[in-house]
């Protein structure tokens, strides 16, 4: 009995992918996951999250992630389809990890429609939709781990040319990069979502 869990990372930022990731596991193995101290990716530093990361891979049958670019996201924002696209991806993993059940982390207000949709796109196995799923199902905690990991990796790299600080817009000091970045450059980085209110009223004034 192949359990899936998928959650995503990186959906409040500014800059930088939004991934999706999925882990499958037989039912059996999920304790395994508890014993190794799955959690929520939120409440583990960076160093337990890299350490679990590997842990967590010789102990599911399989993984499969997705990376959406900014360029993707903007689109997306622009016909206000955030959430579907989201859903369209998670679609994508669960399909991809051919699951008897899976449990997502509903990104909707309304965690049954957004169960439903994925449903309807993946045609495959049973769909559990909710809130903080990533702190009630280790499996999902799982898949929440691996999509930090995997984030943290991408923005890791950005950090080596750019002084970006979090990539989140409460962070002053992205904030600054990107306004110093339009200065210099007329525009913002590729790798900046321009449809984030922020930057929009950052574009507005410039």
């Amino acid at each position: 009995m192949l359990v899936c869990g998928v959650d995503d990372a990186g959906r409040g930022s500014v800059l930088g992918p939004l991934v999706i990731a999925g882990v499958s596991v037989e039912r059996k193995n999920i304790k395994q996951l508890v014993k190794i101290g799955v959690k929520d990716s939120k409440q583990l530093s960076p160093q337990s999250r890299e350490k679990l990361y590997h842990e967590i891979l010789s102990i599911v049958q399989g993984y499969h992630v997705v990376k959406i670019s900014p360029k993707i996201i903007d689109k997306n924002v622009a016909k206000n389809l955030l959430n579907q696209l989201e859903a369209n991806y998670m679609a994508k993993v669960i399909k991809k990890l051919e699951a008897n059940s899976s449990y997502v982390d509903s990104c909707d207000v309304n965690p049954k429609r957004f169960g439903a949709y994925i449903s309807s796109v993946a045609n495959t196995g049973k769909i559990i939709s909710s809130h903080h799923a990533d702190k009630k199902y280790p499996v999902v905690s799982a898949a929440s781990i691996i999509a930090k990991v995997t984030r943290d990796r991408e923005i890791e790299k950005l950090r080596k040319k750019h002084d970006l600080g979090s990539g989140y817009p409460s962070d002053s000091k992205t904030m600054g990069f990107i306004k110093q970045w339009m200065s210099q450059n007329g525009d913002v980085p590729v790798f900046v979502r321009k449809s984030w209110k922020p930057i929009q009223v950052l574009l507005a004034s410039s």
